[in-house]
């Protein structure tokens, strides 16, 4: 059965009976996982294990492990810095950031694989402009080639762990104080202004061979009346002719309330999927995964189907406990552990 293009959540730490139900569908081909999805990376193995083995090609499953305030797994797991903190300390030691990025990457990727979590969408490529309520210190860095280092190292240590990488929010996030998981957010820019500074690390990532992309639902008026994850003009035209993606491009949560101004869920997915997005997401909204399940009308292309299943990287080389005896895995979280009294970071 090829991997359908929806991802879906599940209710708590184990499979339920509707839950086999619903992945099982055709249309879903992944599963996204929440902090209310974890107890233990005991627990998380047993969980990941029971999804993949529903059915074959397995479910792709994904979780956001960035770090900061945004991580859903952290007793068992190490804890990640804001990125933001990495990006503090570019300012005064590139070189030092940038080996840290990797060295969090890596250990990010490896503590997912050791659990079988397939995917972390990450990193975030918005840049700071310092009044994003949403982005925050969950961004690398103002400056856009500071932005492409760190991400580039920190991809770099999620190859290393065998890990894809997702970078988002696309076409860039930061320069808008509204929050779209509860308010219709627009940015009024011109294409050559987000173009000559947002736009960066997204070409330069594309250009290393970026895997996944992440579509924000921002609404860019001076260049489509659409949100960039429902516009083709962004998706197809930009990103995939212009900037050469060949990738996976995964939508936000359509459940978001910058979404919901688009009418049904089905009519979102629809315009989702026709504008260039291979797999899209539907959180937190269960009766809203059924409608779609049963009125959705998709069938995917052989080449959305083949990134989809590029994203799963490669199986994890050792379990938990086994990689907590990595000697290049100790390290790594040794000096990840020492990034808070980094000096650059002291003033917080």
């Amino acid at each position: 059965m090829p991997p359908g293009p929806l991802m879906l959540d599940i209710a708590g730490t184990e499979l339920t009976g509707t839950d086999r139900i619903r992945l099982n569908h055709p249309l879903v081909g992944g599963v996204i996982l929440f902090a209310r999805n974890y107890t233990s990376p005991v627990q998380l193995a047993e969980l990941t294990t029971a999804i993949h083995t529903l059915k074959y090609p397995p479910l792709l499953i994904a979780v956001d492990q960035e770090g900061g305030r945004v991580q859903r797994f952290r007793d068992g797991f190490t804890r990640l810095p804001p990125m933001h903190m990495l990006g503090e300390i570019y300012d005064e030691k590139p070189d030092l950031a940038c080996h840290l990025a990797k060295q969090t990457g890596y250990v990010l990727a490896s503590e997912l694989k050791a659990c079988s979590v397939d995917l972390s969408l990450t990193p975030v490529l918005d840049l700071d402009y310092g009044q994003s309520c949403v982005i925050g210190s969950r961004a690398f860095h103002r400056k856009p080639q500071a932005v492409t280092d760190l991400a580039g190292a920190l991809i770099n240590g999620l190859k290393l762990a065998g890990m894809a990488a997702v970078g988002k929010h696309f076409p860039g996030h930061g320069a808008i104080q509204a929050d779209t998981h509860v308010e219709t957010a627009v940015d009024l820019r011109s294409y050559a202004d987000i173009e000559k500074e947002d736009l960066i690390p997204f070409r330069q990532m594309i250009d290393s061979g970026l895997s996944g992309i992440m579509a924000a639902h921002v609404i860019y008026p001076a260049i489509d009346t659409n949100p960039a994850g429902f516009s083709g003009r962004w998706l197809r035209d930009i990103l995939r002719s212009r900037l050469g993606f060949e990738g996976c491009i995964f939508s936000d949560d359509l459940g978001m309330q910058a979404a919901r101004n688009y009418g049904s869920v089905t009519r979102r997915a629809e315009q989702a999927l026709q504008a260039g997005c291979d797999m899209v997401l539907v959180c937190n909204d269960p009766d809203s995964a059924d409608e779609l399940l049963q009125s959705l009308q998709w069938e995917s292309s052989t080449v959305s189907m083949a990134s989809l299943e590029r994203m799963h990287g490669q199986p994890a080389a050792q379990s938990m406990a086994q990689l907590h005896e990595v000697a290049q895995f100790i390290q790594a979280v040794a000096e990840i552990d020492k990034i808070d009294a980094t000096p650059a970071c002291t003033s917080g």
